[in-house]
């Protein structure tokens, strides 16, 4: 909108905006209304000028949501004006204010054909705009024609053409009857041979339109179709202003690859190989990159590229390869491409004989669905503080709902909902979602700069007065909540909401009245309100309204149908790897993860009433083992040697198997292949960092990096070929020690030469303890065959996240937890002799925080960590350490927390890691025949236990 020279519109909009309030707004607005009503009455006395600026107010007032139902006939004569300023200002304001079926666009017809078929271009392209707006029945039937012939004209520049093809898709689509295309197949093709991209690619937006009505007549298209992918294929002659992060104009990639799977098949051999030749490299030359933009072209390129593939029907070879590029793109952490790999392996699973190779991927799918989605909180939000006038209460009960059901998300949107109330000016629904989630929630965020009950209720109570009679009730509630959370009570803060609750006892509204009188008496019983105001429980598992709403108005089109049909014919192949460890003290812990030891199912005897049970998420579910896909069956191909029915599993010295393999100090295997670098150091450099290599050897390269949240980590683990010929025969399995759930999605067998595969591997921590996880990594190449056992750094100190305490909070936690088991203290002997300074950065790097200033001794160290587990939650915990500066090597420290075991854990972790522990090194192996002896049956796992210790 062209405001030079127009100073009465540009003081309006300056008015609009700095409008109060709404109502002010409307005062405005009316005036200005008002004033352009009597300017257009007296039409004979404006100048061409006036009349322009009029209409622009016009358009800017609707806009702002304001209805406008008059000036239209003012608009509409602004097209027959000579000048292209006023011209401009007449289609603009026609094609937003008039819809196809008003009267008033009948005035114009003639005068908008006359710029299409004049020699004006760019009056030629205002009018192809308005009618490609509008596409009214009456302008279709009259104007049609005329577009059709633009477009094959020589004589017309190519943006004309581009704009006539568009006008001409936008009329075919709202009227097919009234618009003509019969022979129009020729021509098509030869548009098709167009050099210039824009038009070409507004040609193919036609021919989409035309090939989805009716392909029996465009069957001349689909070689020239090939030969356009084959052009932007190998970049040949594509202009610069076409190119978008290095891909080839990919809309018209997209639109070509569209048009073809309208086609039933590609009949011709030469057509159809060189299709293919695009189609793989597209596939070969896609991957994830750090660049936003670029992500979204390749991407759009290539699941296009997918559905044609599936569409013809490709080779398994290839469809292979497909899932095998969807399996990469699942495993990434962007959501939105996770999302989009998930949807096309969806569609994948309806080809024949994929779902074997699908299944592949089973793991990470099902990880995927416990992935805490911080981002519908977040589009919600942005939704709300954006657009709250058009938001129903169906969406924001929605957020109540979803972060109350996923504790990961509760202190996530507690803090992104403080952040909106900071705002001066906010909706507002989006006051009462802050206020109910702060309410429940603030507790979280109590050790966060400016998140005390008391400033939590001043921000909060400062919106009361801006909301309306319905929000009340909630921010009631939410002081009540406060209040709870305070213990022990914040008199001052007390005296505040007893106020408030004294001033609404008298409220005309029974709902206010009845919560402050009710709230009021109850936060009077201090201690006890705890359990009154309890945190709201989960609400039970159903169906979205909103979903149930969309659904209710989808057209349930043929995919949807074809996709729900499957789902009722196929049974279930869901992977159980899950199993409860013995009782403790007679209660049994559920949700922790251990080896399976599956019969032997070839053996009728072991089955108990012809029938395996498996452990679901605390339920138990029957598997029929003579069933050919069963989960059991799927379970022993996954556990491989360790599943496989051998002699019974003994305890070694009074340790469980299970555990044995945990505890068991795993290092360089007896292998032909030698590692590169030192195994242990590796591991020991990732227990204090997040990313780097766990093992190396010349075939092969396994990297690890991770993420860790509270008491969950997710590791990715890089599987890297570094040779020209594949790796075959690749097993990794998890050992997990008890206290540790562990889901590592399924390895391929094979890994492609110089190709890397990406593992993501979920962790969950049920309760302290120092016991370290074991990967079971195999594979072989040409003649070698390469076993190792390596440790996993989901230690200890992956799970502590450090805190800073000031001389209050220390103290009061120190004083309430005497004597052991909840604190315990030792004298430590061989300590390595670190200066106080070095201690501090060693105790940083497993994320443990040095208080400074809180032990008057200056030769002492005070320093605080919180524990996550599943069992514990968040667990504070406490360290002091006393050093004497005549002899660095011994120490007194002691270990204080709410949990005896996490006391003695981190203790003695802490432990190891000042302590200098001499090692031996050990002479390289000589490089001689290996001995031929028996090997060790992969059916005994007593053997494989002592091989592995």
């Amino acid at each position: 909108m062209a405001l030079s020279g127009m100073r009465g519109l540009a003081v309006f909009i300056s008015d609009v905006r700095n409008c109060q309030n709404k109502e002010h707004e409307r005062l405005r607005v009316d005036k200005e209304l008002g004033n352009i009503r009597t300017r257009f009455k007296n039409e004979k006395g404006m100048t061409p000028y006036e009349k322009k600026k009029y209409v622009w107010k016009m358009l800017y007032i609707y806009m702002l949501g304001y209805d406008v139902d008059f000036g239209h006939m003012e608009a509409v004569s602004l097209i027959s004006a000579p000048k292209y300023p006023e011209k401009q200002v007449g289609y603009i304001v026609t094609s937003c204010l008039l819809n196809e079926n008003h009267d008033f666009l009948r005035l114009a017809i003639n005068t908008v054909r006359n710029d299409i078929i004049g020699r004006n271009e760019t009056f030629q392209c205002l009018a192809l705009t308005l009618v490609g707006n509008i596409g009214g029945r009456e302008f279709a039937e009259s104007l049609a024609p005329d577009v059709q012939k633009i477009i094959i004209s020589s004589s017309c520049r190519p943006l004309v053409r581009k704009k006539a093809a568009l006008c001409l898709l936008r009329l075919f689509r709202k009227n097919p009857d009234v618009v003509n295309v019969d022979g129009w197949s020729d021509r098509m093709a030869q548009l098709l041979d167009e050099r210039d991209l824009g038009v070409l690619t507004s040609s193919m937006s036609l021919l989409v339109a035309l090939v989805s009505n009716n392909y029996d007549a465009y069957w001349s298209c689909l070689p020239k179709c090939v030969k356009v992918l084959e052009r932007l294929a190998r970049n040949q002659d594509i202009p610069q202003e076409y190119t978008y992060y290095g891909i080839p104009s990919p809309w018209l990639q997209v639109k070509t690859m569209r048009a073809l799977q309208y086609f039933p098949v590609v009949e011709d051999p030469s057509s159809r190989k060189s299709l293919f030749e695009v189609l793989q490299r597209i596939l070969m030359g896609t991957d994830v990159v750090k660049n936003v933009n670029k992500n979204n072209a390749s991407h759009a390129v290539l699941f296009e590229a997918l559905s044609l593939v599936m569409h013809l029907d490709a080779e398994k070879e290839m469809m292979s390869q497909c899932v095998a590029l969807l399996g990469k793109f699942i495993a990434v952490r962007e959501p939105n491409i996770r999302y989009l790999g998930l949807e096309n392996m969806t569609r994948m699973l309806m080809v024949t004989d994929l779902q074997e190779i699908i299944k592949r991927h089973q793991a990470q799918i099902i990880t995927s669905l416990k992935d805490p989605d911080i981002r519908y909180v977040d589009v919600i939000l942005q939704l709300i503080d954006k657009a709250g006038d058009f938001v129903s209460d169906d969406i924001w009960f929605r957020v109540v709902q979803f972060v109350t059901n996923n504790e990961d998300l509760q202190p996530y949107a507690a803090i992104k909902v403080k952040e909106y109330l900071d705002k001066p000016s906010i909706h507002e629904t989006l006051i009462k979602v802050g206020a109910y989630l702060l309410g429940e929630y603030s507790h979280l965020l109590v050790r966060r700069p400016g998140c005390s009950p008391r400033e939590i209720f001043n921000l909060i109570h400062e919106k009361l007065p801006t909301v309306s009679t319905s929000a009340i009730p909630i921010l009631l509630s939410t002081y009540a909540k406060i209040l709870m959370h305070t213990q022990p009570p914040d008199p001052e803060l007390q005296k505040q909401v007893w106020t408030i609750f004294r001033k609404y006892e008298s409220c005309i509204d029974v709902e206010i009245q009845q919560r402050a009188v009710e709230y009021f008496e109850m936060s009077k019983k201090g201690a006890a309100l705890m359990d009154i105001l309890a945190e709201m429980p989960r609400f039970p598992e159903r169906q979205s309204a909103l979903i149930k709403k969309a659904e209710d108005t989808e057209s349930d089109t043929a995919e949807q149908s074809a996709i729900k049909l499957r789902t009722q014919q196929q049974t279930s192949n869901a992977l159980v790897v899950t199993d409860q460890p013995p009782p403790i003290n007679g209660t049994a812990t559920v949700n922790q993860l251990r080896l399976v030891k599956v019969p032997n199912m070839s053996n009728s005897d072991h089955r108990s009433t012809d029938q395996q049970l498996t452990h679901t998420d605390g339920m138990l579910t029957v598997v029929d083992p003579e069933l050919p896909n069963s989960s059991a069956d799927l379970l022993g191909d996954l556990l491989g040697p360790l599943a496989i029915e051998g002699p019974p599993a003994t305890p070694r010295d009074g340790v469980p198997i299970e555990d044995a393999l945990a505890l068991a100090t795993v290092g360089e295997q007896p292998n032909s292949v030698q590692p590169i670098g030192n195994i242990a150091e590796r591991f020991n450099a990732l227990c204090l960092k997040d990313s780097g290599v766990l093992y190396e050897d010349p075939y092969v390269q396994i990297g690890i990096k991770a993420e860790w949240r509270a008491h969950q980590g997710r590791l990715v683990l890089f599987l890297g070929n570094k040779n020209i010929a594949p790796l075959v025969s690749v097993q990794a399995l998890t050992l997990p020690p008890s206290h540790l759930k562990m889901e590592l999605s399924l390895v391929p067998e094979t890994i492609p030469p110089r190709a890397q595969v990406q593992c993501p591997l979920q962790v969950i921590n049920l309760r302290p303890s120092r016991d370290v996880a074991v990967l079971n990594f195999s594979y072989k190449f040409s003649a070698h065959v390469v076993d190792v056992k390596l440790r996993l750094p989901a230690v200890l100190s992956k799970f502590l996240q450090p805190i800073l305490l000031n001389t209050d909070e220390f103290f009061s936690q120190w004083r309430s937890l005497s004597g052991p088991p909840l604190k315990l203290q030792e004298v430590i002997r061989g300590v390595k002799p670190l200066s106080l300074i070095d201690m501090a950065n060693l105790f940083y790097s497993f994320n443990v925080t040095v208080c400074p200033g809180l032990d008057p001794n200056p030769n002492n160290l005070v320093a605080s960590t919180t524990f996550y587990s599943e069992i514990t939650q968040a667990m504070l915990s406490l360290i002091r350490i006393e050093t004497d500066p005549a002899d660095r090597t011994q120490l007194r420290m002691t270990v204080a927390s709410g949990e005896p075991a996490l006391t003695f854990e981190l203790m003695e972790f802490i432990k190891e890691q000042l302590i200098t522990i001499p090692s031996n090194p050990r002479p390289p192996p000589p490089v001689v025949e290996p001995p031929n002896i028996p090997a060790v049956s992969l059916s005994d796992p007593v053997a494989m236990l002592a091989g592995l210790m």
